[in-house]
């Protein structure tokens, strides 16, 4: 328990890299010619592991960036902070994006692509002496994800319909992921949507149990999340925005051809240990925005009546101006870890 705890709190804990000047830029051939300051909300999962590649390897230094990294709870969170001017840039799953595009049309821009699952990376999970069985024995039960309105709430609603059920069917709960092992112990939550690290160290640390693989199905290699920043702040500071997408189109290159690199940082802004960060299972980084592949969120929002109406996913995305507009395959995973 001892080490849980410690585990935890080292999760909750903010990492940021320093940060010097604020001065306004201006721009030149490399990037920006004057250190501009910039806040970025990530997240304590491998998903932000680029940030912290850009980061480490100096890419942003290279643009005339300097980066504070903000910890923030989810996309739902970081979205005001984005509005607000709080954040500059921040994590953001595809669901939230897509949702407030269409609450408050050009809100924000989602100028970078991060993540797209993989199997075993995002799951259901249970107490190992829990009755849950199957995912029809969920019925009634408190399901807790990170943020609601978010590809944890869409993705649990795939999930259900697999068991012949609905959103009405479950009570859902909004929780921090590293709070969510706790509350499973304290037997405060039924089940719990968990990504990595928080699958292998629950299944690992606690005996916890896998109840299901979330994406499978019509969820299969599903986009995640991308880098975000306000409309308002890609309309003023074209000039940052591309600098920061340069730096990170620079760092999703990198973990894709050196996917060690994930395993390896996951403990310099998780501070998770680092024999369970060699253990996780890792997604996919694509390099590029592809309107049709992030489509299928706004598509299936729809049809489960999330949206009205069909959202159009490209007056959102901002792709860095001269990346061609590919995906990577389907069958594409990140190799796992080498025992």
């Amino acid at each position: 328990m001892r080490r849980l705890l410690t585990v935890i709190l080292a999760l909750l804990l903010p990492v940021a890299a320093v940060a010097c000047s604020d001065m306004p830029d201006t721009t030149s051939a490399a990037g920006l010619a004057k250190k501009t300051k910039i806040k970025v909300g990530y997240m304590p999962i491998p998903d932000c592991a680029p940030l912290f590649v850009a980061i480490h390897r100096d890419y942003f230094k290279d643009e005339g960036l300097e980066v504070e990294a903000v910890p923030v709870q989810g996309g739902g969170i970081a979205q005001p902070m984005l509005e607000s001017g709080a954040l500059d840039f921040a994590i953001m799953n595809y669901t939230a994006a897509i949702l407030a595009e269409q609450s408050k049309p050009s809100v924000m821009r989602v100028v970078s692509d991060a993540y797209q699952s993989a199997p075993h990376t995002f799951k259901l999970m249970v107490r190992a002496d829990s009755p849950i069985r199957k995912l029809q024995d969920i019925r009634g039960k408190t399901v807790a994800v990170a943020t609601l309105k978010s590809v944890g709430t869409l993705t649990l609603q795939a999930a259900l319909e697999v068991a012949g059920l609905t959103m009405r069917d479950v009570q859902v709960r909004e929780m921090e992921l590293p709070r969510m092992i706790l509350e499973l112990q304290r037997r405060t939550i039924d089940v719990a949507w968990m990504t990595e690290p928080f699958i292998t160290i629950w299944a690992s640390q606690h005996g916890g149990r896998e109840l299901y693989e979330l994406m499978q199905g019509r969820v299969e290699d599903w986009p995640i999340a991308g880098w975000a920043t306000g409309g308002e702040y890609a309309e003023h500071f074209p000039d940052r925005v591309a600098a920061f997408q340069r730096a990170m189109n620079r760092a999703q290159i990198d973990v894709e051809t050196e996917p060690r690199l994930v395993h390896d940082l996951l403990p310099t802004y998780t501070k998770i240990p680092k024999d369970l960060a060699q253990t996780i299972k890792v997604g996919v980084f694509p390099r590029t925005l592809e309107p049709a592949r992030i489509q299928k969120v706004a598509d299936l929002m729809q049809e489960y009546g999330d949206t009205k109406g069909r959202v159009d996913v490209q007056r959102i995305l901002m792709p860095l101006p001269g990346t061609a507009p590919m995906s990577p395959s389907p069958s594409v995973t990140t190799p796992e870890p080498t025992p």
